[in-house]
């Protein structure tokens, strides 16, 4: 897109949101970069450069812009679609591996050397690795300065600097001001009462449209006790991260998603971000999806009744996949029951003071050596699970955000008690594949039918064809023909 200077000088003219956050803007005038969507009148074509990644900008030496803030965009659609190399390395660094392994931590879990990282990234990017992860830090630097009175001091090292000198020099550089100057022009005395357990509260980005029913909807209804709750407009949950575990709450506004984290170690901040990023979809781009099943006759009302609809992810996709397990051909609240026995029974207990959660969901190591007998699930069932957390436990079945999703698919199946529905669920909701398709689920079948689609699984595939590769959201608009709680926000 960055290549296209008509096209990208077009998007800067009219404003266009929806590229925010797909390239930035650099002004060689005033040495600025700016998302295309910001508010200032556009300058001159022959002065605009554009690039990547708000990276890219940093390194040719250009300053963010103080009105559009582009280091807060919504993260490029691209790395969602794309299932190449580049974009698994740049989910990795969204979730904060280089800050915690370095390089060469990202290229053993890519398996790449890392002068390959290297030339790719800037490559496609304009950037390397370190330059990407150095910019995500500036960011959650200027969140923490910002959102919560921790020490300056303190926020350097919470946000993965090495040194204060350090931290002081890239916020000078990226921001215009010091990490004083940026505090102070924050100006909310909110931020200073804040109490000191790591509260921080902040605004999570999307472009727009976004339908809200059946995202929070689906949490909703198909939240753990002990795990998850939806209080006071909000879907809250736990996070078991690298460094300690975390408390979010996330509510829909009309222009962003209100979030709220309590983290033991704010290190874990950027991580905790990507999650719950991944978990709302929120950087899909709902007007490439849109526009492609509304050109199915038969899908077009559903998409203009309810234009931005997402697909519910997942914080942990370890976590998801026993979900699904325990999913298996039972209802919604049987599913909850059973994830909620093993919480109480094998999960780590947390203190939360502002709700009713109790637990982290335990890890594949927690479950690995349960006995089977205590497992009030069908004998083939209790097998499947016992396979599953072991596979997970011991590193056999990778499912993170570098993994391969069709290598992750094949290792799914082979699996006893694993067929196309819960390979599939998984790859959606864990993986995060947009072009996941489920032709064998109920609800999906009977939709179908009522909008007279095919109903047979290969029939309904040969369809969905044309659908791709956004079959899982088209799914979500199937799924939402029916009255079932997850299509509907809690009231």
């Amino acid at each position: 897109m960055h290549t296209d200077t008509e096209r990208c000088v077009r998007a800067v003219r009219s404003k266009d949101a929806r590229f925010d956050g797909v390239f930035f803007t650099a002004v060689r005038t005033t040495r600025i970069y700016c998302r295309p969507s910001c508010p200032v009148a556009p300058p001159k074509p022959e002065n605009m450069e554009f690039h990547p990644s708000a990276a890219s900008c940093q390194r040719a030496g250009f300053r963010a812009c103080k009105r559009c803030r582009p280091d807060t965009s919504p993260g490029s659609p691209q790395w969602n679609v794309r299932a190449d190399a580049v974009a698994r390395a740049m989910r990795l660094i969204q979730d904060g591996v280089v800050d915690r392994e370095g390089v060469p931590g990202l290229a053993r879990r890519l398996g790449w050397s890392t002068r390959q990282i290297e030339r790719q990234l800037l490559a496609e990017l304009g950037a390397g690795p370190l330059a990407l992860a150095r910019a995500q830090r500036a960011q959650t630097a200027r969140i923490l300065v910002e959102t919560t009175p921790m020490p300056l001091g303190e926020v350097a090292f919470a946000a993965g600097f090495s040194s204060i000198r350090t931290f002081n020099e890239t916020v000078r550089e990226v921001f215009a001001l010091t990490p004083g100057e940026l505090r102070a022009r924050a100006a909310r005395p909110a931020a200073r009462r804040a109490p000191a357990s790591g509260a921080i509260t902040l605004r999570l980005p999307f472009r727009a449209p976004l339908e809200p029913s059946n995202l929070f909807g689906h949490l909703a209804a198909t939240a753990v006790p002990g795990v998850e709750e939806w209080r006071d407009g909000a879907y809250r949950r736990t996070l078991n991260l690298p460094y300690g575990h975390g408390v979010v709450a996330l509510a829909p506004r009309a222009d962003h998603i209100a979030c709220r984290l309590s983290l033991t170690d704010p290190r874990d901040l950027t991580h905790a971000i990507s999650r719950c990023r991944r978990l709302l979809d929120l950087d899909a781009d709902p007007v490439a999806v849109d526009e492609r099943l509304r050109a199915d006759p038969l899908l077009a009302p559903l998409v203009d009744a309810a234009p931005g609809r997402r697909v519910p992810g997942s914080v942990d996709p370890a976590e998801f996949a026993v979900r699904a397990v325990l999913g298996q051909q039972v209802s919604t609240a049987a599913a909850r029951t059973h994830a909620a026995r093993l919480v109480a029974t094998h999960g780590t207990p947390v203190d939360d003071p502002e709700g009713g959660l109790t637990h982290l969901f335990p890890e594949p190591g927690a479950l690995a050596a349960l006995d089977p007998e205590t497992l009030a699930l069908p004998r083939s069932r209790r097998a499947t699970l016992l396979t599953l957390v072991r596979a997970l436990a011991d590193g056999s079945l990778p499912l993170g955000p570098a993994d391969d999703r069709e290598e992750a698919r094949a290792r799914l199946l082979a699996l006893p008690g694993f067929g196309p529905w819960t390979t599939e669920i998984i790859a959606m909701r864990a993986l995060g594949d947009p072009d996941a398709f489920l032709p064998g689920d109920l609800g999906v079948r009977r939709a179908a039918e009522g909008l007279g689609l095919p109903a047979t699984p290969a029939a309904l595939t040969a369809r969905a064809a044309h659908w791709r590769p956004w079959r899982a959201y088209a799914v979500q608009y199937l799924w939402a023909t029916d009255t079932h709680p997850i299509n509907h926000l809690p009231s």
